[in-house]
């Protein structure tokens, strides 16, 4: 899961990595696991968590370092957290996750992380809505078991697209719940290659079965707040179709686990890039960890801060480095920069200077990049 996270107050710690030892892996599919992590109890207060949130996870594969962010998957329970992991095509981590990951395994998982959790300050009478696709069903567990258990008024509708019922990640879980809460969880399967009783319910989800789903089955204006979780294009259709309904953005979370686009997170270290004499260079001060650190970029490299603050100081936190995540996320203490995506802050963020530093570079007129990581 690489990860967008848009319109909460969830404070952010420090990204920190820990090692932790693996206590459980649980096929839940046919390609993808639930991995749980033991959380010793000196740890407790870092890896304490609001639903939603995600966790970056950090491993040596094949030489390579490779990190990855995957959304937690059970509510807050001391001694231990969860995440699901599903194999993508191509996925270095995700795939050997799956094919190799054993419990008492020893990983690096950073304190939880993101702002895809619940804004709203009760939830007495409220109605919570989430829609998801695949592997987005993993913080919708978390969330409805959070919405459904703060109040016995609440209500939380889910809406959940998969090729097959084999594809269903935590059916059984889904079940239960649906058990425990028969009045109050409304549990919505759509499925794209398998036929089902109810024709709106079979096929890809667009523009027009989405339009039929919000006037038939879940209206708009009786939902208090959104969360939408899957690729691109869904989370996207489903922001265009809402707000087109009236839908106030503010009441709409939403997290992408991919843009679509290919990323290069350089490793540890950075991609290379060599400063050659009498080359113009832009500087930049970056504190972490209350410690100044200082490099010379060639301008010419159009390296972005990340990128040079990780040739310098390999512990920069990042995770995904394709602005999704936000785990990279620092201020900008002087100097002005450019983000080429931002799919992690908030506006409230963005205007009060922070930045993604994975997408950001100095402009132009900007010779010397002042950003704190601490703040």
């Amino acid at each position: 899961m690489a990860a967008i996270n848009l319109g909460s107050s969830t404070s952010r710690k420090r990204a920190r990595f820990h090692e932790l030892e693996v206590a459980a892996v649980r096929p839940l599919t046919e390609s993808a696991v639930e991995v749980t992590f033991a959380v010793p109890e000196e740890l407790h207060d870092d890896f304490g968590y609001s639903a939603g949130q995600h966790l970056a996870l950090r491993a040596m594969i094949d030489g390579h370092e490779v990190r990855r962010s995957y959304s937690i998957c059970r509510p807050p329970t001391p001694g231990s957290i969860s995440v699901a992991i599903k194999r993508d095509l191509g996925g270095r981590f995700s795939t050997w996750a799956n094919a190799e990951l054993q419990p008492g395994a020893r990983i690096d998982v950073m304190v939880p992380q993101g702002t895809f959790t619940s804004a709203l300050e009760q939830v007495d009478g409220a109605h919570v809505v989430g829609i998801a696709a695949g592997s987005g069903i993993t913080p919708m567990m978390a969330l409805a078991h959070e919405v459904l258990s703060r109040s016995s008024t609440s209500t939380f509708s889910l809406l959940f697209s998969n090729r097959s019922t084999l594809d269903v990640m935590f059916i059984e879980e889904l079940a239960d719940l649906k058990d425990r809460y028969p009045a109050r969880l409304a549990l919505h399967h759509v499925l794209s290659r398998e036929q089902r009783a109810a024709p709106l319910m079979s096929g890809r989800i667009d523009e027009e079965r989405l339009e039929r789903i919000l006037t038939e089955l879940i209206r708009p204006e009786s939902v208090d707040e959104w969360f939408l979780c899957g690729p691109f294009e869904l989370v996207q259709l489903c922001r265009d179709v809402l707000e087109g309904k009236g839908v106030d953005p503010a009441h709409v979370r939403f997290e992408l686990f991919t843009t679509g686009k290919p990323v290069d997170a350089g490793g540890d270290r950075g991609r290379p890039v060599q400063v050659d004499a009498g080359e113009e260079t832009w500087t930049l001060d970056f504190t972490l960890d209350g410690q100044s650190t200082q490099v010379e970029s060639p301008i010419s490299a159009r390296e972005s801060i990340l990128n040079a603050a990780l040739r310098v100081r390999p512990d920069v936190p990042f995770a995904c480095a394709g602005g999704v995540c936000g785990t990279c996320r620092a201020k900008v203490v002087s100097g002005s920069v450019s983000m080429t995506e931002n799919y992690a802050l908030e506006p409230d963020e963005i205007e009060r200077g922070y930045v993604l530093t994975c997408q950001s570079h100095p402009k132009p007129d900007t010779m010397k990049l002042v950003v704190d990581y601490d703040v």
